[in-house]
Order: C-alpha cells, then sequence, then structure tokens
C-alpha cells in the first residue's frame, strides 16, 4: 500500500517517512539502519530508553517541520508509540490531517 500526503507542493510517502524513522533510529541508537524492522519494538528490540524517544520525536519534528508547518506529535501521544510502525502510522496519519 503506497499512503502519500500532498504537502504543497511536496508530498511525502509511507516509505520515505519509514526510511526518515529508521535512519534516526539507527543514528540516535548507533546501529545499522537494516536492524530496525517495522515490527521492531523501541524498549524490547532495539533497547531505546525513553530519552531516544524524545530524541526521534524531536528529530521528526525537526526534519517534517520543514515541510508541513506546525508538524508536532503530542508529548501524551508519545507513549502509544511502541513499534516502529506505531511510529510511522502516526506520523503518516499527522502528515495527511495537515
Amino acid at each position: 500500500m503506497h499512503l502519500e500526503a500532498e504537502l504543497g507542493s511536496a508530498s511525502v510517502s509511507r516509505e520515505e517517512v519509514l526510511d526518515l524513522v529508521r535512519g534516526q533510529l539507527a543514528e540516535i541508537l548507533e546501529i545499522e539502519p537494516e536492524k530496525i524492522k517495522e515490527t521492531s519494538s523501541f524498549t524490547e528490540d532495539l533497547e531505546a530508553d525513553s530519552l531516544a524517544l524524545i530524541e526521534l520525536v524531536e528529530a521528526l519534528e525537526e526534519e517534517l517541520g520543514e515541510k508541513v508547518t506546525g508538524f508536532h506529535i503530542a508529548d501524551e501521544d508519545i507513549e502509544d508509540l511502541v513499534t516502529v510502525r506505531d511510529a510511522v502510522d502516526y506520523v503518516v496519519e499527522k502528515l495527511e490531517a495537515s
């Protein structure tokens, strides 16, 4: 399935969001991006702590804020992001809603 969010003149596909999340996580956790699967749990599989998740959120907000004015991930939503897929789906939904 190929979802696209229209962002003015730019569009971001679900695959691009996945690549962005994977790339940012790999940098934050200092692991190879290939080790990060959509089904990976942040805490159990990737051993990411809450600080790593906050860094991920900040990186996504910074990156996507350049494409979508005011892109923001609410603090109370972070605890619902358990897997990489959860984060990707959340970002895609936010982009589609903007």
